[in-house]
């Protein structure tokens, strides 16, 4: 029988889309303020996958990858969703958004977006979320499924977050060496 036990934190991994990028340093600002300091960020990556967005935002649309110190609790995702959902408003025009931002959660094992909208292979989190299970790591990289969007599938995108994995390797081993070096805990 399996015994319950607590999960291990994750590496909040924040990507937004912008077709004016001027904006991307106020916008990583207010992330910032939200999720405090960042750990990396990726270089300009082009969007040109889909013109989903261009209609409302505009384009040439231009992503960007941000990976933040704090491990954040698996269970906050939700949470995460809805403050990034509360600053893509704030920088709204007209009801129009003018950045997309999609939070996700890097573990060792996998990288997880989470999204409002319910799919097949989307599990409920809680708070009118989902988790959608967007990568696994396996043989020594990540592999993209069936549904992955095909930004996360890129390379240079996957390369990211394979810097941002061994990073979050790191830290989880220095947290645990830590707790066992703390006689209180």
């Amino acid at each position: 029988m399996s015994q319950p036990r607590p999960a291990s934190p994750g590496k909040l991994v924040i990507g937004f889309l912008v077709s004016v990028p001027s904006m991307a340093r106020p916008i990583i600002d207010a992330l910032g303020e939200a999720f405090g300091p960042l750990d990396m960020v990726s270089p300009w990556l082009p969007f040109d996958y889909t013109d989903y967005y261009t209609r409302e935002m505009g384009g040439p649309l231009r992503r960007r990858l941000l990976a933040y110190k704090t491990l954040v609790a698996q269970n906050r995702l939700p949470a995460c969703k809805h403050i990034t959902n509360r600053i893509e408003t704030a920088w709204s025009v007209d009801g129009r958004r003018r950045v997309n931002i999609d939070p996700g959660l890097l573990l060792p094992e996998r990288f997880v977006l989470a999204t409002g909208k319910n799919f097949a292979h989307r599990i409920y989190l809680g708070q009118g979320i989902y988790a959608d299970l967007t990568l696994i790591y396996r043989k020594g990289g990540f592999q993209s499924l069936p549904w992955t969007y095909p930004g996360y599938a890129e390379a240079e995108l996957q390369a990211f977050l394979m810097r941002a994995r061994r990073k979050l390797r790191r830290d989880l081993k220095a947290a645990a060496m830590s707790a066992q070096g703390d006689p209180a805990g």
